[in-house]
Order: C-alpha cells, then structure tokens, then sequence
C-alpha cells in the first residue's frame, strides 16, 4: 500500500469511527485511571520469544516512569508475562476485549478511553513494541505526547506507512529493516523529515563466560516459535535428510514445534518443547555446536545474538538482518537458496563442512562471540533508550 492510500484509508475510517471514539472519551474522562503513568507501553502479549524479551529488558531501562503496560492480543503461552513484574510498573492486559471480532466496537472505544488517560495524566510519551493496536490510538493520542514504535519486522510496513505523520521517532533493532523503511519512505517521495525520525538501536544480552564443548557428533539447535516464517519443517527434513546418510550429527529443538511438524516422525530429534527455566536453557545452549534458522524472513532474533555471545556457529537462511551480523565463511555459514528442496540440500552440505572440519566450530565460534561482545552491551542499549524516554541516567 503506497503512502497516500493508506493515509486516504485510514481518514475513511477515523469518520466512521468516530462516535465510538467520542464514547470512548466520555467513558475515559468519567472513569480516569487510580494510578498515575508517565507512559504507556503498547505490547501484544508476553508470548516467548525475541520481541517480547526486548519489550521487558525495555520496561526495566525506564522503570522511573512507571509505565503502564497495555497487552493487546490473545496470548499463546504467556511464557514471558513474569519478564513484566517490575515493581512501579501496571499491568493492563485488554485482549480479552480488544482482540474478539464478534464485538470489534470495543476494541474502537478503548481507543477513546486510552487516549483520555494520556490526556488526563498529561503523559510524555506512548511507545509501540510491535503492536497492531499501537498505531490504533496514535491518531487520538493528541500532539503534546511523544509518539515512538520499535520495529523488528516488515511484516506491517505496508500498513504503517499510512501513520508515520503520527509518529515522532522510529526505532529499529536491525540495520536492514531500517534501510527497508528509508527505501519505502524514497519510493513514496515523503519529506526528509519523516527520514530524520528513523533511528537504530542494536539489542543487549548478557555475556556469558566462553565455554568450548568437544561433542561426539555435531549438535545442532533450533530455538524459536512454530510459527510458519521459521519453517522448522525445513530444518527437520535436514536432519532427516542427514540421518539417512548416517552424518555424525544430532539436531534438538526448542519451542512449540509440534504445531507445525509430527514430532512422532523423528525420533531421531529431541524435542524439547518450550522451556521456563533460563539456566536449563544456557546449558543447552552451552552444550551445541550450531544454532540453524531456515526462516523466510527474520529481524535479528535474540537467539541468534544469545548463541554467538556463547561462541556458537550460526548456520541460517541469508534474510534480512542476517547477514549483517553472520558473515560467510568467517563467523557463521549462509544458506543463500531460495526453493525450499535447494534449502535442505544446502542446509546438510553447510552442516557436512563443520562435521569434516572440526576446527571451524572453534573458530568460527570465537568470532562470533567476539563480535557479539563488540555490538551487543547493555551499557548501550540502556544509554540508548533512556536517552529516548529523556530518564536522566543513573
């Protein structure tokens, strides 16, 4: 969708919306919130995944402002939510009626009722993480309160293009996504001002110590949700693939895969599920050789910055964000196939170089890792974002 069209769409709308939005107000100002915010945070849900950690490790750089948290959608396991209890910060989780289409006239009267709370506590800034309903309140918001988004993903560029005169700052956690949106804003000749209001921030993770593991076979990990961009069953018909060839290799995944795969058919895989507990997670791991994404398309998936901080080996799909930070040959391998059957055949011939050359895992490990402690710091993602919010730093 080209910018004007959008923008012509979203002013039909805004008309015909408008009595519920006026309800809302009504309902809002008569029913003011008990608890005083400088903030509201817009998030989907606490699903586990990249997205939502960064949501949290967000809410805890700017605490001081004691955020209110709005959940948007219907959670699938809300492995995340205990990420978001942090003292001084309220929880608000409205999927219940904001994400129902049987009774979508709610979903547009709290955009009312939100919007006379940040009027009504005077609030500085409103921040979206990924959030559909984020660019649902902006419009209402008014022009005193400070409006900033965090994108990952291009999935809803096409769709955000027509808010982007109601948002003051753009963050982005890949330089490749960044320079998608400049390339769109290019295409549909808007002002350089809307250019000046992009902005990159790379994401934090802590460092681990560097443990170097010398495994019998090649371990290879997936880590991530099963969801059809990941294309886990992939990454299964590799490992398939594999053992039918009796390479000295053993793949595990992580999460809940069995959506999208018949874990039954290969028991030669440990399927692990999701999993809570964060130190049987390291240990995992700590113990692999690889982590292997065949996504159709990807940002910078906090796993991929958690394995390379362990000096582990990324094998992936050459998408988006990727290539920026696994380069070829050097700290990682890149499936640069497209078709699904050339993927498999790529994906096992990568995995066979590390199997025939032992020494690659170490050093290619070594550099990711090395690179992961260059780019990765908390110091400066936190700088980062409290500059943003305007939190004086400690």
């Amino acid at each position: 969708m080209t910018y004007l069209s959008a923008r012509k769409k979203i002013k039909i709308e805004r008309i015909l919306i408008s009595p519920l939005v006026l309800l809302g107000r009504i309902i809002g100002f008569f029913s003011p919130l008990k608890t005083k915010h400088q903030t509201i945070l817009f998030f989907s849900s606490a699903d586990i995944g990249g997205a939502p950690k960064v949501n949290a490790d967000i809410t805890n750089c700017i605490k001081e402002l004691k955020p209110l948290i709005i959940f948007s959608k219907r959670p699938k396991n809300n492995q995340f939510a205990h990420l978001f209890e942090i003292e001084g910060v309220r929880i608000m989780d409205l999927h219940n009626w904001i994400d129902n289409k049987l009774y979508h006239f709610v979903n547009i009267i709290f955009r009312g009722i939100i919007a006379s709370w940040i009027r009504q506590q005077k609030m500085k800034f409103i921040f979206g993480g990924e959030c559909i309903y984020f660019y649902k309140v902006i419009p209402y918001a008014g022009k005193t309160v400070k409006r900033i988004e965090l994108c990952h993903l291009d999935t809803w560029l096409g769709y955000s293009i027509g808010f982007v005169d109601f948002i003051d700052l753009r963050i982005f956690s890949t330089k490749a996504l960044m320079r998608k949106v400049e390339r769109q804003y290019r295409e549909n000749y808007l002002s350089v001002k809307f250019s000046d209001r992009l902005l990159f921030i790379e994401n934090f993770i802590d460092i681990p110590e560097y443990e170097l593991h010398q495994n019998e076979k090649l371990q290879v990990l997936f880590v991530g949700r099963g969801a059809s961009q990941k294309r886990v069953h992939l990454i299964a018909a590799i490992a398939e693939k594999m053992q039918r060839a009796g390479d000295s290799v053993h793949f595990s995944f992580i999460g809940d895969v069995d959506n999208v795969i018949q874990t039954a058919d290969y028991p030669f895989c440990t399927f692990y599920g999701n999993i809570k507990d964060q130190d049987y997670l390291n240990s995992i791991y700590k113990k692999s050789d690889v982590l292997i994404l065949t996504s159709a398309y990807e940002g910078l998936p906090v796993v991929v910055m958690q394995m390379m901080a362990y000096g582990k080996i990324i094998v992936s799909t050459a998408v988006d964000g990727i290539p920026d930070y696994v380069r070829h040959n050097e700290n990682g391998l890149l499936i640069t196939a497209t078709e699904e059957s050339e993927i498999i055949d790529q994906g096992a011939e990568l995995l066979r170089i590390l199997i025939n050359d032992i020494t690659l895992i170490e050093k290619f490990g070594q550099k990711s890792r090395a690179l992961a402690q260059s780019l990765f710091s908390e110091e400066v993602f936190r700088r980062s974002y409290r500059s943003v919010f305007g939190v004086t730093l400690n």
